[in-house]
């Protein structure tokens, strides 16, 4: 007889396949939504959150709940007002670094889009539009001034960060003339684009991007070796670069070999296009690409070490790179198998062994984050066949920056691998010590001393980007936003959407308020938790059949527009104790017998500004077509009362950085800052409707002007 953790790896290789789509076997009855509760109840065993309500592990459902609050102005931690930028109109990385980073986004976005509402889903859309308009075509240049500036890229080549107009298609950092084009970004930048796209099934943005995407498949398909199907590519193009760098010569420079993230990322990629060209009907080039695919899946085993896991990258003589005991290059790359799992590139048993290597080696991770790698690496170009020495000063050094530092970005995809081999415990111990961060508000990017982070090399005193001591960028919304996406590994495909139930052992039910998106239509998800097999799934109270144990899935055609969706599960999970507490202070929800804090006043900076947004609500409460506008100025109002809540909220002592009172006072000046930003990007959007807008644009700029009088 099976135990129950055999059972549930078993179950995962049943949700490899494609289960045919479940239909309702009732009416459509629409449900409304979930209402957001917001005091926590008193019973102990049961959580009644903003986001989010269950019973059983109470600490496990406030992380749940505090993690969906990054995506909301909140006055507890970080939100998504802090990275927006309002002269561009985009998400910023932030942090002292002014543009969008494929690399540093990636987490993020790819794990927030199921659930991500507007006006972000349409910011994140402008936000990777930076890349898609600077897109290489043979002819423009990129580049900043001090780097890279006169690079001609191949044509659909991505990049490393752009901005307006400008955009970098190498990796920016270190000696640009040796880095190859920077390929497992574009390959990541195309993951991301698919999965807006599958989430949004909108046929205009589908007609606008899949151009612009099968050039970037293109050009890394340039890359490809026909003797063995892998990608065969010189120094820094891998995702976390410039760690990879290539093989060296007898002459002294470095030549190409073949990385293994490169076909993680792009096999991700193209599993997703396969799915874009089936919405879209395009027969010929959906033969393309299911050619695509099936070659770079069959030559994945190529890139294996042999404990089953996946190497950084293979010369083209053989030598592998990344296999841990090797007397040379004998290191765990953690990025790629962490992404391989991740992005179910890897099989049922590729994922175990990837697993049970990291959990074996605790080195790669000491903090509870996953390493890049770990020990250091042997194989840079600045310091090849060595671990230490001159070369491997500074950010060089191990534990640092991409030679086994700790990034939230790859993080999140670590916690979607622990979510699919039901790995809870490793999940709350990496997002409970985030938590912790955020909670100090120091974001870092990355986390130093292998994730310790106790002297920052870009943050801390005297450092480069020291500043006031408060930092937030884009990479730490990942681990909030995976530790949400995983509790149903939401997988899009072309005509329906698969969920995986992963919610933690220790949950016996839960409910989710905030609804995931699917085309047009709003799922309200909730799971009587059993374990790992779907036992019974009702949409709107209507029984659906299950067609598999492993997962639930969901013809688009045939759910309501709003759908309730109760998932009951059993089978029992594995085991596991709690390892560390919740960090409370301060909370989303009350949980004691004192009353909240009074809001404090607005600032002078404040106070028009709410009044003309309060104003422009009222205007566009019954203005048809203004969907975004109306979600935009909702959250900008917020964005508003939450800085009343925080400047009166005690936000403890901190747990890695003292709250000290001039910190406490930056903490509050970047919630203002923040709201102020909503403004201003409002105000800047509906001048531009005034000069160059459509009618109902136009319409919508003279209603702000009426605010203003």
């Amino acid at each position: 007889m099976k135990t129950t953790l055999t059972l549930f790896l078993s179950l995962v290789a049943l949700a490899q396949a494609e289960p045919a789509p479940m239909v309702p076997s009732g009416g459509d009855l629409c449900a409304k939504p979930l209402p957001a509760t917001t005091e926590a109840t008193a019973r102990p065993d049961h959580y009644a959150g903003r986001f989010c309500s269950g019973d059983g592990d109470s600490g496990f459902l406030r992380l749940i709940d505090e993690s969906f609050a990054f995506f909301h102005p909140n006055p507890v931690v970080p939100n998504l007002t802090m990275i927006y930028r309002p002269d561009w109109d985009t998400l910023v990385e932030a942090g002292g670094w002014n543009a969008w980073w494929i690399q540093n986004s990636y987490g993020f976005a790819y794990a927030a889009t199921p659930f991500l509402q507007e006006p972000w889903v349409s910011l994140l859309q402008r936000s990777m539009d930076l890349f898609w308009d600077n897109q290489g075509d043979g002819k423009r240049k990129g580049g900043w001034a001090d780097a890279g500036a006169d690079l001609v890229a191949p044509d659909g080549c991505l990049g490393d960060c752009a901005a307006p107009g400008k955009i970098m298609f190498k990796q920016g950092d270190g000696d640009v003339n040796v880095h190859d084009w920077y390929h497992e970004a574009t390959a990541a930048g195309l993951v991301m684009q698919a999965e807006i796209l599958l989430a949004n099934r909108d046929p205009k943005a589908l007609a606008h991007y899949l151009t612009k995407m099968d050039r970037a498949c293109d050009s890394i398909e340039k890359t490809r070796d026909p003797n063995n199907n892998l990608f065969l590519v010189g120094p820094a193009c891998n995702l976390l670069a410039p760690s990879y760098g290539g093989v060296k010569q007898p002459d002294g420079t470095f030549g190409k070999g073949y990385l293994a993230g490169l076909s993680i990322s792009y096999l991700a990629a193209l599993d997703r296009m396969v799915e874009l060209y089936k919405l879209t009907g395009d027969q010929a080039k959906l033969a393309t690409y299911e050619r695509r695919q099936k070659l770079t899946r069959d030559s994945l085993p190529q890139l294996l070490a042999p404990a089953g896991y996946f190497v950084k990258s293979v010369e083209p003589g053989g030598i592998l790179h990344g296999v841990l005991g090797q007397r040379q290059f004998g290191y765990l790359e953690g990025v790629a198998n962490a992404d391989a799992v991740a992005l179910r590139v890897a099989d049922d048993l590729t994922a175990a062994n990837i697993y049970r290597q990291i959990a074996a080696f605790p080195a790669i991770r000491p903090f509870d984050f996953l390493l890049t790698n770990a020990p250091g690496l042997d194989d840079t170009y600045w310091n090849w066949g060595n671990t230490t020495g001159p070369g491997m000063g500074d950010i060089h050094q191990f534990g640092d920056w991409v030679n086994g530092g700790a990034w939230s970005t790859v993080e999140g995809r670590a916690i979607l691998m622990y979510y699919r081999l039901g790995k809870f415990e490793d999940i709350r111990r990496s997002a409970i010590r985030a938590m912790k961060w955020a909670k100090d508000f120091r974001l870092d990017s990355p986390w130093s001393q292998r994730g310790e982070n106790s002297d920052n090399s870009w943050y801390d005193e005297g450092k480069w980007l020291h500043g006031t001591g408060v930092k937030v960028t884009t990479d730490n919304y990942a681990i909030p936003a995976a530790t949400v996406r995983g509790l149903f590994d939401y997988d899009y495909r072309c005509d329906r959407l698969i969920l995986r139930p992963r919610v933690p052992g220790s949950i016996t039910q839960y409910t989710q308020n905030e609804p995931v998106r699917f085309g047009s239509k709003k799922l309200y998800l909730s799971c009587r938790n059993g374990g790992p097999i779907v036992k019974s799934v009702t949409v709107n109270g209507n029984s659906l059949k299950v067609g598999s144990p492993a997962a639930v899935v969901l013809s688009y055609a045939d759910l309501p527009d709003n759908a309730k969706i109760e998932i009951t599960t059993g089978g029992g999970w594995p085991q596991e104790q709690a390892t560390v507490p919740y960090p409370a202070t301060p909370a989303l929800v009350a949980t004691g017998t004192l009353p909240p804090p009074v809001p404090a006043d607005l600032p002078a900076s404040l106070q028009k500004p709410f009044a003309v947004l309060g104003a422009m609500a009222k205007l566009l409460a019954n203005e048809p077509a203004a969907n975004y506008e109306r979600a935009f100025v909702s959250e900008a109002l917020q964005s508003c009362e939450a800085y009343q809540a925080r400047v009166t909220l005690d936000p403890g002592a901190g747990y890695y950085r003292p709250i000290t009172p001039q910190r406490k006072l930056a903490i509050d000046a970047l919630y203002e800052q923040s709201a102020l930003g909503m403004y201003h990007g409002f105000a800047k959007r509906m001048a531009d409707h005034a000069t160059t807008g459509d009618a109902r644009q136009k319409r919508l700029a003279a209603l702000f002007a009426e605010t203003q009088k």
